[in-house]
């Protein structure tokens, strides 16, 4: 069994981690409820397919229209303010896009959560987080969620990486050890980001994402693999 951060409960207490449906109905929320921790990877995108266009409102005031990134590396990740996983990973997604930006990446994070029970994740404080954490890349709010349904992105952070012909060449995690940065062994977003800006095909092309499960609207829940407690 995955270590589970406090203030984000694994799911599945039959034991069994079967594929089960990530209903808003059955988590709790900032009041106390338990959030769902999922471990499974986009079913929407597969590796090759073409980048959904999108155009969001960005916490500095911007609009970001994907057909305007002409970068030839994109990164696409999906995240939020309050999960104990995309707090453990901001530091190295910033890290990673301060050492790559510079060389022809593009970051683009993407916050898709319903903030009714998460008011942390509102946009005004995603604003705030974005000024305080000075964000080199734009944090964008999909409120109708649409976009994080076209991805078919699951759980913070869930990350795609798309080539200079913006088709997907990895989707998944960042890397294989959320809690403890110095025992990382297998950085898989790094990796397939600068081997894309060499020219060279990323070596691993998916590993499962894990975080808590975005937080839906009520009907817009998809099937996802979920951890047992």
């Amino acid at each position: 069994m995955r270590p589970t951060p406090e203030g984000c409960a694994s799911a599945g207490s039959d034991g069994s981690g079967a594929v089960g449906f990530l209903s808003a109905g059955t988590e709790k929320g900032y009041n106390g409820s338990r959030m769902v921790l999922v471990v499974d990877n986009s079913r929407v995108l597969k590796i090759g397919s073409k980048l959904p266009a999108f155009e969001l409102p960005a916490t500095d005031g911007s609009t970001v229209d994907s057909a305007a990134i002409k970068d030839p590396v994109l990164a696409v990740i999906f995240t939020c303010n309050h999960c104990p996983y995309a707090q453990a990973y901001e530091g190295r997604i910033l890290e990673l896009a301060r050492e790559l930006q510079p060389k022809g990446a593009f970051f683009v994070l993407i916050s898709s959560n319903d903030p009714a029970d998460y008011p942390e994740d509102s946009f005004e404080h995603m604003r705030t987080h974005a000024r305080q954490k000075e964000f080199p890349f734009p944090y964008c709010y999909d409120k109708t969620q649409e976009v994080a349904k076209a991805y078919g992105a699951l759980c913070t952070p869930h990350c795609f990486v798309f080539d200079a012909e913006r088709r997907l060449r990895y989707k998944g995690r960042v890397d294989d050890n959320w809690k403890e940065p110095g025992k990382v062994k297998k950085r898989e977003l790094h990796d397939a980001m600068t081997a894309l800006l060499a020219g060279k095909a990323p070596p691993v092309k998916q590993a499962d994402a894990i975080g808590c499960s975005i937080k839906w609207k009520k009907g817009n829940e998809p099937a996802a693999k979920i951890v047992p407690s």
